[in-house]
C-alpha cells in the first residue's frame, strides 16, 4: 500500500495523490491558530463572567470522586442515557464526533512526522484498513444523531423542548447541528471523490465503504475536475471544522465545556442534602434575594444548563399547570446572570485600585451605561414559581447536567420567609402551631403519645434501654390516618419482638417541612430541641414511618451533632421478613400499585425494599404505574406544599391518583403519611371511595399477618 490518506477529518486527505499541499499548510496553520484564540478568547470572557458574580463555595475537594463523576456522567454520558431516544442521539454524535475527532488529530499528526516511531508508520496495512472503516462507520454514526436530532427538534416537537406550547428552537439549535452535519458530510465527499480517482489503484478503498459507495455518484466524471473539487471540498470541510471550533464558546456548543465541568464541581452530600444557614448570629439578612448572594457554583449551573427539558418533562407543578418549570427558571438565572456579570466585571476592574481591605465590587448602578437592574424574587422568578415546587427531586435526579435547583429555590424562599416575613397565610399558620406546638395542626403537645396507650409502649424516660427509638412523628402521633400507620406498625414490631421505645410527649416536629418552606431557624430550633432529648438519653438507632422525617434525622440533623443510624419502617419490615421474625398467613385479594414516596425513593433510593415486602403477601397482584421508581410522579406534599393550597392548575394529587386509576389498581400502597393523605384526598375527588383505597404498607403488612388493628384514641384533628 503505497498512500498515507484517511477517509476524513483535516488530514491529508489525499493531498499527496491530488496537489501539493505543502504550499498551503502555511494558510491551514494561520487558520488553525485563529479558530484557537478565538475559541481561547471565548472561553476566557466566559471565564470572567463566571467568576464575577457569587459567594465563595468549594467544589474541588474529594477528588477521586470528582473525577469518578467526570468520566461515569461526562465522557459515558450514563445520566444522558437514562431516556432512550435522546440518549441514542446524544451518544451517536457525542462518540461519533469523539472518534472521528481522535482520528483527524492522528492522521494529521503521521502526516507530519518525518521519521515514524520505531520505523513503523499507523497508516499502513491492514491498521489503516481497520482505520477507514472505524472512521466511515462512526462518521455515519453522527449524521445518524444529526437527523435524529433534527427529527425530533423540528418534526416531532416534544413538550420538554418547549414552554406552555412556547418552543425553545433558536437559530443556534440549527446552526449547531448544520456545523457538526456539514464536517461530516464535506468529509465524505472529500473521501469520495479520493476514491472516484484511485479506485483501480486502490482496491482496498472498499473499507472506506461510505466513501466508496458515494464515489459512484461521480461516475463520468473527468479527473482532472474531480481533482479540483476534491481541493474546494477539502478547503471548505476545513473551514467548517474550524468554524465549528471557533463557535464553541458564543453558542449552545458551550455545553462541551460546561456540562463536563458541571459533573465534575456536582454536590458530593447525600440526595436532598440542604446547606443550612450558619451565621444566624452574624447576618443582616438571611437566603438569597440578589444574584451575588448565590455561590458562584449555583450561578455556572445556569451556563450547564442545555434546555433539554427532562427536568420539566416529570415536574409535578409544570404539568399540573402551575408556573413553574425548573429548565426556565435556570435559563431565567442565566439570562439574568448574563445581563448583570459585565457590569460587575467593569466593576471589579474600576474597584481595582482601591485601597486594600476596601468594597472589591459596586452595585451595577454605579457603573455608567448599566440598564436598571431587575429583581431576582419577582421580576426574574415569581412568587407563584418559588411557592410551586414541591421538593420533588424529579428535576436534580433526572438533570443529565448535574444542576442543582431545589436549593436555590430554598434559599430564595429563606430570604421571603426570614427577611420579608412574606409568605402565605396557611403557611404561617403552620409555622406557628410548630413553634407553639412542636406540629403542624397545633394541637397539645401532651396528646403526642396518647395513639400508643392501649398498646402498652413505654416512653424512653420510663425505659431508655432500648434499641430503638421509634420517631413516631407529627403525623402518626397526631392525624386519624397517620395514627392507624402507628399503630400497624408498634404491632408489627411487638409481634417481632423488637426492643423499641417512643420519646412520647419529649418527642418534637422533626421540622421538615419548616425547613423547606424557607423558615430555617424554626427547623434548626426544632432539631435542636429534639436533638437534647435524643443525645440526653443515648439515641443511637431510630425508625421512622414518616420519609420526610427520616430524610431529615438522616441527613439535615448531623449539622447539629444529631448523628444516629435512621431507618425507615418499611426497611425494619422488609429486614424482618428475611429474617423470618415475621410472617404473613392471610392473602390478600385485589389489584395493588404501590406510589414511590419521592423522599423514600429519589432521596434515598429505597424502592425495593416496599415492593419486596408488597410482593412476599400471598395472593399479591402488584402492578406498577406508568411513571414509578426515580421517575414517580410526585403526591404534591413535599417543599412545605402539604399546608398550602393549590390554586392555579391541576390538583398534583388528583393527577397522581388518575395514574392508580389507570392501571385498574383498588388498592393504592404508599409508605409516607404525606402520601396516605394527599392519595387518600384524590379517591375522594375522583369520586372513587367505594372502588379505591390507600393504605400504608404496614397496614397491608398487619393484615396479612393476622393481626388485628387497635383502634386508635379518639380522633383530635382532621385532614
Amino acid at each position: 500500500m503505497e498512500h498515507n490518506i484517511s477517509p476524513i477529518g483535516i488530514g491529508n486527505e489525499g493531498r499527496e495523490v491530488f496537489w501539493n499541499a505543502q504550499s498551503f499548510e502555511p494558510v491551514l496553520f494561520l487558520l488553525t491558530a485563529v479558530a484557537m484564540a478565538i475559541l481561547a478568547y471565548g472561553v476566557y470572557r466566559r471565564w470572567q463572567l463566571w467568576k464575577a458574580m457569587g459567594k465563595e463555595e468549594i467544589r474541588w475537594d474529594q477528588l477521586p470522586l470528582r473525577l469518578k463523576s467526570l468520566f461515569v456522567n461526562g465522557f459515558l454520558q450514563i445520566k444522558t442515557w437514562r431516556d432512550v431516544y435522546p440518549g441514542i442521539m446524544h451518544g451517536l454524535i457525542f462518540f461519533g464526533f469523539f472518534v472521528l475527532i481522535f482520528g483527524a488529530a492522528f492522521d494529521a499528526g503521521e502526516f507530519h512526522i518525518t521519521e515514524p516511531l520505531f520505523g513503523w508508520a499507523f497508516l499502513r496495512g491492514s491498521f489503516y484498513i481497520n482505520f477507514s472503516f472505524l472512521m466511515d462507520l462512526f462518521g455515519l454514526l453522527v449524521l445518524i444523531g444529526v437527523l435524529m436530532a433534527m427529527f425530533r427538534r423540528y418534526v416531532i416537537k416534544p413538550e420538554r423542548l418547549s414552554y406552555k406550547g412556547t418552543s425553545d428552537n433558536t437559530a443556534d439549535d440549527a446552526i449547531a447541528l448544520l456545523l457538526i452535519a456539514g464536517i461530516v458530510i464535506t468529509g465524505f465527499i472529500i473521501e469520495a471523490l479520493r476514491i472516484y480517482v484511485t479506485r483501480a489503484a486502490s482496491p482496498w478503498e472498499t473499507c472506506s465503504f461510505v466513501g466508496w459507495a458515494l464515489s459512484y455518484a461521480y461516475t463520468g466524471m473527468d479527473f482532472e475536475t474531480a481533482k479540483t473539487l476534491h481541493k474546494i471540498s477539502w478547503w471548505t470541510h476545513t473551514v467548517i471544522a474550524l468554524g465549528f471550533i471557533a463557535y464553541i464558546p458564543y453558542s449552545r456548543l458551550l455545553h462541551i465545556i460546561t456540562v463536563p465541568a458541571n459533573h465534575f464541581l456536582m454536590s458530593l452530600k447525600p440526595t436532598g442534602y440542604v446547606e443550612p444557614i450558619r451565621d444566624f448570629e452574624t447576618a443582616e439578612s438571611f437566603g438569597v434575594s440578589k444574584l451575588e448572594e448565590f455561590t458562584w457554583k449555583q450561578i455556572f449551573d445556569a451556563d450547564a444548563c442545555t434546555k433539554c427539558g427532562r427536568c420539566q418533562d416529570g415536574c409535578p407543578a409544570y404539568l399540573s399547570g402551575k408556573h413553574l418549570s425548573p429548565k426556565k427558571l435556570v435559563q431565567d438565572i442565566k439570562t439574568h446572570w448574563l445581563e448583570k456579570a459585565p457590569a460587575a466585571i467593569k466593576a471589579k476592574v474600576s474597584a481595582a485600585p482601591a485601597a486594600e481591605g476596601a468594597e472589591a465590587s459596586a452595585p451595577a448602578e454605579a457603573v455608567e451605561g448599566a440598564t436598571p437592574e431587575k429583581a431576582l424574587l419577582g421580576d426574574v422568578v415569581s412568587m407563584h414559581e418559588l411557592w410551586d415546587c414541591t421538593n420533588c427531586m424529579y428535576c436534580v435526579e433526572n438533570c443529565s447536567a448535574s444542576i442543582e435547583h431545589v436549593q436555590k429555590i430554598i434559599d430564595m424562599r429563606r430570604y421571603k420567609v426570614l427577611t420579608e416575613a412574606d409568605f402565605a397565610p396557611e403557611l404561617q399558620l403552620t409555622c406557628r402551631n410548630m413553634e407553639n406546638n412542636s406540629n403542624p395542626w397545633g394541637i397539645g403537645a401532651h396528646m403526642r403519645a396518647d395513639w400508643a396507650k392501649e398498646l402498652g409502649i413505654k416512653p424512653l424516660a420510663e425505659n431508655p434501654d432500648v434499641e430503638y427509638l421509634f420517631f413516631v412523628g407529627c403525623s402518626g402521633s397526631f392525624d386519624d390516618r397517620g395514627k392507624k400507620v402507628a399503630v400497624a406498625f408498634a404491632k408489627i414490631l411487638q409481634a417481632a419482638g423488637v426492643s423499641f421505645g417512643i420519646l412520647g410527649n419529649e418527642e418534637g416536629c422533626c421540622g421538615d417541612s419548616a425547613m423547606r418552606s424557607g423558615n430555617e431557624y424554626l427547623f434548626q430550633s426544632l432539631a435542636q430541641a429534639n436533638i437534647a432529648v435524643m443525645n440526653g438519653y443515648g439515641v443511637k438507632k431510630i425508625i421512622t414511618i414518616c420519609p420526610h422525617g427520616y430524610n431529615a434525622l438522616k441527613k439535615d440533623y448531623p449539622n447539629f451533632e444529631g448523628v444516629y443510624e435512621v431507618y425507615h419502617h418499611t426497611e425494619i419490615i422488609a429486614g424482618l421478613l428475611a429474617s423470618g421474625k415475621i410472617k404473613f398467613t392471610n392473602s390478600v385479594s385485589g389489584v395493588f400499585t404501590y406510589h414511590d414516596s419521592c423522599f423514600l425513593g429519589r432521596y434515598n433510593e429505597i424502592y425495593q425494599q416496599p415492593r419486596q415486602i408488597l410482593s412476599a403477601i400471598p395472593g399479591m397482584n402488584l402492578v406498577e404505574m406508568d411513571r414509578n421508581l426515580s421517575k414517580s410522579f410526585c403526591c404534591g406534599a413535599g417543599g412545605a406544599r402539604m399546608w398550602m393550597e393549590e390554586d392555579i392548575g391541576d390538583r398534583i394529587n388528583n393527577m397522581r391518583t388518575k395514574q392508580a386509576m389507570e392501571v385498574k389498581a383498588d388498592t393504592v400502597a404508599v409508605a409516607c403519611p404525606f402520601c396516605l393523605t394527599m392519595i387518600s384526598d384524590g379517591i375522594k375527588d375522583n369520586q372513587m371511595t367505594e372502588k379505591m383505597v390507600s393504605l400504608d404498607v404496614a397496614e397491608i403488612v398487619i393484615k396479612a399477618m393476622g393481626l388485628e388493628e387497635t383502634k386508635p384514641a379518639a380522633d383530635v384533628c382532621a385532614t
